[in-house]
């Protein structure tokens, strides 16, 4: 069975990945682990003594009444959504949400990752982080990243883009069968530029290998790679967009510059990345 991680802090943001983490779980047929992490204030206890533990026994109790409280809701919405089969287990950790993230994917041998972005509380700050985005830069496992107002819908229609480097072919195997599951189509895009080096042999060699699969390729000639991704997403009707993060720099680019902000601000649809080294 898969397992998937869904870190939250129970802000409207991530309630609403859950939905989506929930109907990813079914599709394939994974377990659903809700991670909630907190983090202690460091503090010289020479200056606190007497005062020291009550504190952190304090902050700890609340940490937990809130944990215990927020569980159950999430349940209900399972069950709401006809998704109570879902298997689910909580952890609640001590520490830095990056550490737990990557230790929880360690202990829990976690396939996948989801959790929701640009949260009121602090998850973009988090995702535009440099020391998060070096952390997660080292996850070798693949990453589904919600945006905030992303309602979720049926999948249809998965979008994958390419440069048909023997690596991308590695993930669009992937890729078709995560398609599988959702009885889903998959729509391939290589933005051609004037720099593209790639022949039209190699492509037709693409053509061949998954011509037995619902797989779509589209060439497209433009210097604009950013604007034709969008106009791809747009016409083509993309319920998810997968892309390959080569390892560093994935997530300042997911976040920060133009192409998301136009991507979370236009189509609020979901972003599943495939680390690449």
């Amino acid at each position: 069975m898969k397992r998937i991680l869904f870190p939250t802090d129970f802000s409207d943001t991530a309630n609403n990945a859950f939905i989506h983490a929930l109907e990813f779980a079914k599709a394939v047929q994974g377990e659903l682990i809700l991670l909630h992490t907190f983090e202690l204030p460091v503090i010289d206890n020479q200056f606190f003594p007497q005062n020291y533990m009550v504190m952190y026994e304090s902050l700890e109790l609340a940490q937990f009444e809130m944990f215990k409280d927020e569980i159950p809701k999430l349940r209900a919405t399972a069950e709401k959504l006809n998704l109570g089969s879902v298997p689910m287990s909580h952890r609640l950790m001590d520490g830095s949400l990056l550490y737990n993230i990557e230790k929880a994917i360690k202990e829990d041998k976690i396939n996948y990752v989801v959790m929701g972005t640009e949260g009121a509380t602090g998850w973009a700050s988090f995702l535009l982080g440099s020391n998060t985005a070096n952390v997660l830069d080292e996850i070798d496992i693949p990453i589904l990243s919600v945006p905030s107002k992303a309602v979720y819908k049926k999948v249809n229609k998965i979008g994958f883009t390419t440069r048909f480097r023997p690596k991308d072919k590695k993930a669009l195997k992937k890729v078709v069968k995560l398609a599988k599951l959702y009885d889903a189509s998959v729509k391939c895009l290589y933005v051609k530029t004037a720099q593209s080096d790639v022949a039209t042999t190699v492509i037709e060699e693409w053509k061949a290998d998954f011509k037995e699969d619902a797989v779509t390729f589209n060439v497209v000639l433009n210097d604009d790679v950013e604007g034709t991704i969008l106009d791809f997403i747009l016409y083509k009707d993309i319920d998810v967009l997968t892309m390959l993060s080569y390892k560093r720099g994935f997530f300042e680019g997911i976040v920060n510059p133009s192409l998301t902000k136009k991507l979370t601000k236009n189509f609020e649809i979901p972003i599943l990345s495939f680390p690449i080294d």
